[in-house]
């Protein structure tokens, strides 16, 4: 069975980008760091629109705006670890999310080791999720990934969850 879906045009949506950000301000998100690593060196990203599709097998869904300098090497490489953040990471979140810091500056803080697969992982995070790229769909300005967890690190003991809510940080 397939599914026919309407999407609006610019022309034709009710819902102009300031009102659209605005409400999405108040959807609560899990902050995570988004890393990869192989022919093109490590790369990382602060990314908020990470989300469960599946349990069997284990899949998630990563946006992630093209413009974003990390995309093309996360595409090249088609593996990521998915760091969620606990609530002491907001520097380390905000050093991920300034453009101006290149990789060697992003990745200079934090505990990061070597994960099973060989990306960068922070040691420290609440979980970590190392995945391989199974498919990806190109939705307006951003790339929607799924993505095939293949190892699963839980650290419940590193604190309460880092979200955004609001435009800012918030703790659970």
């Amino acid at each position: 069975m397939s599914a026919v879906i309407n999407r609006p045009t610019a022309a034709s949506s009710n819902a102009d980008t300031a009102t659209f950000r605005d409400a999405m301000s108040l959807l609560a998100s899990a902050v995570t760091i988004i890393t990869t690593d192989g022919p093109n060196g490590r790369h990382g990203f602060t990314a908020s629109a990470v989300s469960s599709v599946s349990d069997a097998p284990p899949t998630l869904l990563v946006c992630v705006n093209r413009n974003t300098s990390a995309h093309p090497h996360l595409i090249a490489h088609g593996k990521l670890a998915i760091n969620i953040l606990a609530h002491s990471h907001d520097t380390l979140s905000t050093r991920f999310a300034t453009s101006s810091l290149d990789m060697d500056a992003r990745f200079a803080e934090g505990a990061w080791r070597q994960g099973a697969s060989g990306l960068p992982i922070l040691a420290d995070a609440l979980v970590t999720l190392e995945c391989r790229i199974a498919e990806i769909t190109e939705v307006a300005t951003h790339t929607v990934i799924f993505a095939e967890v293949e190892t699963m690190d839980l650290r419940p003991e590193a604190g309460r969850g880092l979200v955004w809510f609001r435009r800012r940080y918030a703790e659970l």
